[in-house]
């Protein structure tokens, strides 16, 4: 053993103890793909005993049904990151990435495997070779879709939604749904109503801060005759009589002033209101479902919000968790506006391994709303059959760098990326240009830039 993969020994078998409390199963093969290490949930991915595990090849592991393709041979056949969907001998469905471990030489001495059970993910699997092709056959690989929605509930926390969403369509007290921008509350608000027993009915979604102030009262309360210069002679109803018998979803609710929330209170509290420019009660029959992004009880300290309106809808609370709280919706969410864009503009487009592999690992700031809209864009505006890593956006590569779904120490990621640029380094040396060195490390030519800049080293001027 020279010096180099000898101190590449050393800085690996440092991570052990790190490894040895992931959640996720760890693997770490040897340049000839032989398992030198696996933590101990590895015993419970694999079935199988550590200690039987220790020695052997991939092919052998293959062989023997531990797992039914390996991702470390992908990964020294190509050279650079892989990720696949297998199986392992009892049919659970394993994601799992790998990363080579480079020495000062540019070789690889190490491969770090982490896999991750995604059974939940799927109700019916194909063997795919890779990540990329499972998750563009929708039969293939079927998302936990809700019946009649576009909510995916593969995750745990999102199932865990829906069963209070199937417990609270059964009552009528009001509901409000937390959660950031673009989680899907107006879903959850939509599937609450349409299981409860006012689906015959209408349901009226108000936005509260698309509605001008001056306004809102006559939109959600109507007015009678004369009330209004310009406006009907017959005076008209509002949107809550509008809802009679149904559900009135009150969207971004804390966008409404003051002096309507104590009449939305009355509601609540009597099921009465009053039409702009009368005195006679209106009895109206309705479910009040609310929603904000924001800290309502923040709202409340502050009097931008009533308490007792605050009190009156946080009887039955929901909070719709963000997107990077349950990476285990990302793929089939990935795969149901894939095939739902593609049929939509008359495509067939589809998604590389290496493409799909920088979705998975973007944080989704935007939550669901940005990635369906970052799903429809590159289908738009790529020209090719297959979406590359090249017709993604530049921040979402760059971000996608800097942050994993995966559940990894950032020890282990330190050491994967001093392996990068320590080969980055020395293909510089050697190679006269971006796209030499893209060509002989088998990534693209934007690939190379961007990593050069990412570890801050001297990329060619005239490219």
């Amino acid at each position: 053993m020279n010096s180099s993969i000898a101190n590449a020994s050393i800085r690996i078998s440092a991570l052990f103890p790190v490894l040895e409390g992931i959640s996720d199963a760890v693997f770490i093969d040897d340049k000839d793909g032989i398992c030198i290490w696996c933590n101990s949930t590895c015993e419970e991915f694999y079935v199988e005993s550590r200690e039987k595990l220790f020695g052997k090849t991939v092919d052998e592991l293959v062989a023997l049904g531990i797992f039914t393709q390996s991702v470390t041979k992908e990964v020294l056949n190509k050279g650079i990151e892989a990720t696949l969907i297998h199986e392992n001998k009892r049919g659970k469905r394993l994601l799992t990435s790998g990363y080579p471990i480079r020495n000062e030489q540019g070789e690889i001495v190490y491969i770090v495997t982490i896999s991750r059970d995604i059974t939940r993910l799927t109700t019916h699997y194909k063997q795919s070779s890779t990540l990329g092709k499972q998750l563009l056959d929708f039969n293939a690989l079927n998302p936990v879709v809700l019946p009649d929605s576009n909510i995916v509930a593969s995750s745990q926390a999102m199932q865990n939604v829906l069963t209070l969403v199937k417990r609270l369509a059964a009552v009528d007290s009001p509901v409000l749904l937390t959660g950031e921008s673009g989680v899907g509350k107006g879903l959850i608000a939509k599937t609450l109503h349409e299981q409860s027993s006012r689906s015959s009915k209408p349901f009226i979604h108000v936005n509260c801060g698309a509605i001008p102030d001056t306004l809102i009262e006559s939109e959600l309360f109507g007015y009678v005759r004369g009330t209004f210069t310009g406006t009907r002679a017959e005076g008209n109803i509002g949107l809550f009589e509008s809802a009679a018998g149904g559900t009135v979803f009150l969207d971004e609710v804390t966008e409404m002033p003051l002096s309507i929330q104590i009449k939305v209170l009355r509601v609540i509290q009597s099921g009465i209101i009053n039409r702009v420019g009368s005195i006679k009660p209106v009895n109206v029959d309705v479910r009040i479902i609310a929603a904000t992004n924001k800290d309502l009880l923040e709202q409340v300290r502050t009097e931008k919000f009533r308490d007792d309106l605050y009190y009156s809808l946080n009887v039955a609370p929901i909070s719709v968790p963000p997107l990077r709280e349950r990476p285990e919706d990302i793929p089939p969410l990935i795969q149901m506006y894939l095939t739902q864009f593609n049929k939509e503009l008359n495509e067939t487009k589809t998604l590389s391994p290496e493409a799909l592999t920088i979705l998975l690992k973007y944080k989704w700031p935007g939550n669901i709303r940005e990635l369906r809209n970052m799903i429809e864009r590159i289908i738009l505006t790529t020209a090719d059959s297959v979406i590359d890593e090249e017709n993604l956006p530049t921040f979402l590569i760059e971000e996608a760098e800097t942050n994993t779904n995966v559940n990894t120490d950032t020890s282990l990621q330190a050491a994967i990326e001093k392996a990068e640029k320590e080969i980055l380094s020395a293909a510089l040396k050697s190679y006269k240009s971006t796209r030499a060195m893209a060509k002989v490390l088998q990534v693209s030519q934007p690939t190379i830039v961007r990593k050069l800049n990412k570890y801050g080293l001297t990329s060619f001027k005239d490219e």
